[in-house]
């Protein structure tokens, strides 16, 4: 399968053997009684390494399942609302969503229309509306709303900057200290 006229070879104690033809790599190959594989295929010359390819292959599965160990993995809650939400129950979902975004998952928030409600989607939006002036500071809209005969659908993103490292960094100072520090500031008596 390798194609390549002249190869640069790795004998099985990764030495460099140096740049030969691609018949006396195979020949020192099979004299060994192992396989020659191209490990650098995009180097130029390609390089291969003499090998057991089966330990090869087993080698390539382990490095892909370590790196799929340590990916992070998003998940896509979702939280469901009505257009006549009450102000605890809507109070109490807002601060999940909030918790979500901040573990950095994905939230789908859902606002379920029933009867006479699914002619006024304008009530759904307003809903939605809401949560995002609510969550603003946390998440971003991700993608086009989607409306379904029964519900309208937004999936909300965690922002960038956002999240528990942040919100404790760049906290913005509340109106009353920065009045007081002016005060403290203004009180001091001057020194001569």
């Amino acid at each position: 399968m390798i194609r390549a006229r002249e190869v640069r070879l790795i004998d099985e104690d990764k030495k460099q053997l140096g740049i030969m033809s691609l018949s006396e790599a195979l020949a020192l190959a099979r004299e060994k009684e192992l396989d020659l594989v191209e490990v650098a295929p995009q180097a130029n010359p390609p390089v291969c390494r003499i090998m057991d390819y089966g330990k090869f292959l087993y080698e390539l599965h382990k490095k892909a399942q370590e790196a799929k160990r340590h990916q992070k993995q998003v998940q896509v809650k979702e939280i469901k609302f009505r257009p006549k939400i009450s102000i605890h129950d809507y109070t109490f979902k807002v601060k999940h969503i909030r918790r979500f975004l901040e573990d950095g998952h994905k939230v789908k928030i859902t606002i379920m229309l029933r009867g006479r409600e699914k002619y006024k989607p304008e009530m759904a939006y307003q809903v939605i509306d809401r949560v995002f002036t609510d969550i603003q500071d946390l998440g971003q809209k991700d993608g086009d709303f989607k409306e379904q005969p029964w519900a309208v659908s937004v999936l909300v993103a965690p922002k960038k900057t956002g999240g528990k490292d942040a919100k404790t960094k760049n906290s913005p100072r509340s109106q009353e200290t920065i009045q007081s520090d002016s005060q403290k500031e203004n009180t001091s008596p001057e020194v001569k």
